[in-house]
């Protein structure tokens, strides 16, 4: 109860500050009214090309993540079973997590053109996070456990399935729910940038030429809404499992 009432209370604060923002600048181009947003708000999630539009969001979303979450499950397990294996992808994953994504995006742009961009350079973000999260789970497990287990069994694939993965779960739920958030704003960043077709990028982007910034803000709103509606499902669904 305290939670939600502190939590209602932070973004109570948010609109007031908001409003104040608003009434000092004066001037609906710049900074909208509360209003004008909802009504855009509204406006979107009551119109079917706008709910097209997210639906194909969330499914570069959602593909780019099954994608990286395969790979970086899968190599961050066996990395953290492999030395040499962790020593050899080590400076990719380090490269990958430094490199500006704008020059990422840049890149695969002129490499890939502008259908395949969004997809790759959401893989390519979340991938190390994923891996990461595996991978430092792996090689924080009790060797004792470990120990016990090669006493017993000595299949590799075995030792994943009732040994490894339950003991990375944790790590796993982690990587995801830090790669929902960090996957949808790399994504609609690169559909900002590429233009992509049925788009929520492309979507902000018509908004802001057009000088609807009620509808950016709109949009904006709802990513956040997508963001944390994801994180509470993942979070939901692990409560659930215990």
């Amino acid at each position: 109860m305290k939670k939600t009432l502190m939590m209602a209370s932070s973004i109570f604060i948010l609109f007031i500050l908001w409003q104040v923002i608003y009434m000092i600048v004066n001037h609906p181009l710049l900074v909208p009214s509360i209003g004008s947003v909802f009504g855009a708000f509204a406006d979107i999630l009551t119109h079917l090309d706008s709910l097209k539009v997210i639906g194909f969001t969330l499914f570069r979303l959602f593909l780019s993540i099954i994608l990286s979450g395969i790979l970086g499950i899968s190599i961050g397990i066996l990395a953290g079973l492999n030395q040499k294996l962790s020593f050899f992808i080590k400076p990719y994953v380090t490269i990958l997590r430094t490199i500006p994504v704008i020059s990422i995006v840049v890149i695969l742009l002129i490499i890939f053109g502008y259908a395949y961009t969004p997809f790759i350079i959401t893989f390519l973000m979340v991938f190390p996070i994923i891996f990461q999260s595996v991978h430092e789970g792996i090689i924080h497990i009790d060797h004792e456990l470990i120990d016990v287990y090669r006493l017993e069994e000595k299949h590799l694939f075995l030792a994943i399935k009732i040994l490894y993965f339950p003991m990375v779960k944790n790590h796993i739920i982690l990587g995801l729910l830090q790669s929902f958030g960090l996957g949808l704003k790399v994504l609609v960043m690169a559909e900002y940038l590429s233009q992509t077709r049925i788009s929520i990028g492309n979507a902000i982007y018509l908004s802001k030429i057009n000088l609807q910034y009620d509808l950016v803000f709109a949009w904006t709103l709802i990513l956040i809404l997508i963001a944390t509606l994801l994180e509470y499902a993942i979070k939901k669904y692990e409560s659930a499992k215990k």
